[in-house]
């Protein structure tokens, strides 16, 4: 029987340049969609799938990020003397248990896979999630509780993968692709970045793995790959040599790439429409702005 995935690691040192000015004083991963921060889509999907211990990767300047997570008895108490237990009801989801979450610090910058191997003394000899709080995916069933169930069928390492178009191929890690099973795929290994006319498929990895705890160790190690950082993507190809199987896995739901402005605004719009007290002020908004568009052209 495998070991149950209950541990998740958070990567959230990056210091969000591309949201500048927005970023120089409020971590990224508290700026919201719609009226809800980026790391609580994460923490939710997390919750969904199992996981019961939280570990985030921090830099300087995320103490926001961990104020967020704590209760906040003055706040609660004035709801709670209003009458307004819904929104209670909605703090709660923001409330995390003594012990249960976890920072550790990467005091320097070295790439995807410097900072999962920081948490590496928690995580110890179990398997793991690992969750970019980035990428936003909407779908019925989590990502990552997805994920989590080919993997009690398949063990190994799993990441979440979806077909990308040539021209931003280069910006993924790519699976270079053994057998086609349909939502699982095998990989005889992985490729960070690749041009468009090198890479092995078009199917990129996005920020959702769970990993054996053999990454780690080859993490250890500390190659750096492209960009002269340590990838995540170069420790889990290396586990295919040592002869723990790597899988690919075609979740169902839509992938937004809130670290963009272009795809967090695209992310904001769809999020909203799918509130039904926003739909309908929201639509007629957009059909307004459409036409104005139009009549212009």
């Amino acid at each position: 029987m495998r070991n149950k995935v209950t541990k998740a690691i958070f990567p959230v040192a990056g210091m969000g340049t591309r949201f500048l000015p927005a970023t120089k004083s409020v971590p990224k991963e508290i700026m919201t969609l719609v009226d809800r921060p980026l790391v609580q889509y994460a923490i939710d999907e997390a919750r969904e799938a199992g996981i019961k211990e939280f570990i985030f990767v921090t830099s300087r300047g995320k103490g926001a990020l961990e104020d967020y997570f704590d209760h906040s008895p003055v706040l609660e108490q004035e709801l709670r003397k209003k009458g307004k237990d819904d929104l209670l009801e909605v703090l709660k989801s923001t409330n995390m248990d003594s012990g249960a979450i976890a920072y550790i610090r990467q005091h320097k910058a070295l790439g995807l896979g410097h900072a999962v191997w920081c948490a590496r003394r928690l995580i110890a000899n179990e398997p793991f999630a690992v969750i970019l709080p980035d990428d936003v995916i909407a779908g019925e069933k989590s990502c990552l509780k997805q994920m989590v169930e080919a993997y009690e069928e398949t063990g190994g390492n799993m990441v979440a993968s979806m077909e990308v178009a040539p021209d931003k191929i280069s910006s993924y890690g790519v699976l270079d692709v053994k057998e086609d099973m349909g939502a699982v795929v095998s990989a005889n290994g992985m490729v960070e970045k690749p041009k468009a006319e090198d890479a092995p498929s078009n199917l990129a990895v996005i920020g959702r793995y769970v990993l054996s705890p053999t990454v780690l160790k080859n993490l250890n190690q500390m190659k750096q790959g492209a960009g002269g950082e340590i990838q995540l993507t170069d420790a889990i190809a290396q586990d295919i040599e040592n002869d723990v199987p790597v899988y690919g896995y075609r979740f169902k739901g839509q992938r937004f790439d809130c670290g963009s402005k272009a795809g967090f605004l695209q992310a904001t719009v769809a999020f909203a429409l799918d509130r039904p007290e926003l739909r309908d002020d929201l639509m007629g908004y957009i059909n307004q702005v459409a036409q104005v568009s139009h009549a212009a052209e």
